[in-house]
C-alpha cells in the first residue's frame, strides 16, 4: 500500500485505479531501489493523471500527456488490457518490498532505517510498538500517530488550523507574519499535512540567526495546546503535531522561519506546484533572472547573478520577469 497522505492525486480523479499503482511503483523505487529519478517519475505521471480531466483508455493516450513517459505509458496500456501491472504483483509479492514500503510509511523511519529494523525481525507496526527502543524520539513520535498522520486533512480543518496559528501568533506579538502554504494555499478540498511559512521584520537576510524568533512562537503554541509535541526544531524549522480538539486527529505541523527581505519568494515557492515553480523558474531565466526558494537577482552578461532585487509581495516577482500573475489556485499546473 503506498502512503495516500502525501499522495499527488487531485479530487474527482478519473484516473484514480492508475494512478494508485503508479504510486505504490514509485513508493517502490524510492524506499527499496533507492532510485530518486524514477521515484519522481512515477510520482509526475501520476499527478499528471489525476488532474487530466478524462479517463485514459490506453498507454498511447497517456504517453501524449507532459510527464508520462514512454516506459510508464506501456505499464498503464498492460493495466488498461489486463487489469494488473505486472512490475506492482512482483513488489507485492516480495515481503521484504512490503515491510520498508510499509515501515517507511512512519513519519522518521527512511529506507536505511526500514532495512535496518525488517534485518532485526521487525516488519509490522505492531512489532514496532513492541520495539520502541529501537526508534529515535522523532521515530517514536511517529509511530504513536502513524494512523491519524495516514489521514488526509480536509480544507475546513486546515482553516481552523491557520485562524488558531494567526491568533496566537499574533496576540504574542503583532508583527509575525503567517502563511499556508502547499495545496492548501492552492485551493485544494484536503492536504497531507500543515505547512506555515513564518517571518518577523526584526530578522532579515543581513542579519544573524535568531533562533529565538521561532522557539518563542512554538512554545506560545505549545501553550495553549495547539501544538501537542515536537518531532525536531532548529533555529529556521519546527516539525511537530498541532490538535484542534478532542474527536479530531493529530497533524502533522511544519513551521519555517524565514528572513523578512526573503519571505515572499519563498511563498511563491512553498505554494507549487512543483512543475509550476519550474515553469517559472525557466521563463525567469530566458527572461536573464535567476529565481529561487530565498530571491530573485539578474543575470549580468558575464552570466554572473546580480544583487538580490526587493520584492515586498509575489506579484513583485511576476513583474519582474513579466510573467502574468497566477491567483494560486492558478498554480496547480
Amino acid at each position: 500500500m503506498s502512503n495516500k497522505r502525501k499522495n499527488p492525486t487531485s479530487e474527482n480523479n478519473l484516473n484514480a485505479s492508475v494512478c494508485e499503482l503508479l504510486l505504490e511503483i514509485a513508493e517502490y523505487e524510492r524506499n527499496v531501489n533507492r532510485n530518486v529519478h524514477k521515484y519522481n517519475a512515477y510520482r509526475n505521471a501520476a499527478s499528471t493523471l489525476a488532474k487530466h480531466p478524462k479517463k485514459i483508455t490506453s498507454g498511447s493516450e497517456a504517453k501524449k500527456l507532459k510527464g508520462v513517459g514512454s516506459k510508464i505509458g506501456d505499464k498503464i496500456d498492460e493495466y488498461i488490457k489486463t487489469g494488473e501491472m505486472g512490475k506492482v504483483k512482483k513488489i507485492r509479492a516480495d515481503d521484504t518490498n512490503v515491510a520498508i514500503n510499509l515501515l517507511a510509511r512512519v513519519s522518521g523511519i527512511g529506507p536505511a532505517k526500514a532495512r535496518e529494523l525488517i534485518n532485526d525481525g521487525i516488519t509490522t507496526i505492531e512489532d514496532l510498538r513492541k520495539n520502541q527502543d529501537k526508534l529515535n524520539h522523532h521515530q517514536i513520535i511517529g509511530l504513536k500517530y502513524f494512523e491519524d498522520f495516514e489521514l488526509r486533512i480536509p480544507r475546513d480543518e486546515i482553516k481552523l488550523i491557520e485562524k488558531q496559528l494567526k491568533e496566537h501568533i499574533g496576540e504574542f506579538d503583532s508583527k509575525y507574519l503567517v502563511t499556508i502554504c502547499g495545496s492548501y494555499r492552492r485551493g485544494a478540498k484536503s492536504s497531507g499535512d500543515v505547512d506555515a511559512l513564518l517571518t518577523h521584520p526584526s530578522y532579515t537576510s543581513e542579519s544573524s540567526k535568531c533562533p529565538s524568533l521561532l522557539s518563542k512562537v512554538t512554545q506560545v503554541l505549545k501553550d495553549h495546546g495547539l501544538v501537542t509535541d515536537t518531532l525536531s526544531q532548529g533555529d529556521s524549522k519546527f516539525m511537530g503535531v498541532c490538535h484542534l480538539m478532542e474527536g479530531l486527529p493529530h497533524r502533522r505541523l511544519d513551521i519555517r522561519l524565514l528572513p523578512h527581505d526573503q519571505y515572499y519568494c519563498g511563498i511563491l515557492y512553498f505554494t507549487g506546484s512543483d512543475m509550476f515553480n519550474k515553469a517559472m523558474r525557466q521563463h525567469a531565466l530566458d527572461k536573464g533572472f535567476t529565481l529561487n526558494e530565498y530571491c530573485i537577482r539578474p543575470v549580468g552578461s558575464t552570466g554572473v547573478p546580480g544583487e538580490a532585487l526587493p520584492v515586498s509581495c509575489e506579484r513583485d516577482i511576476f513583474d519582474y520577469i513579466d510573467y502574468d500573475y497566477k491567483e494560486p489556485h492558478e498554480r496547480n499546473a
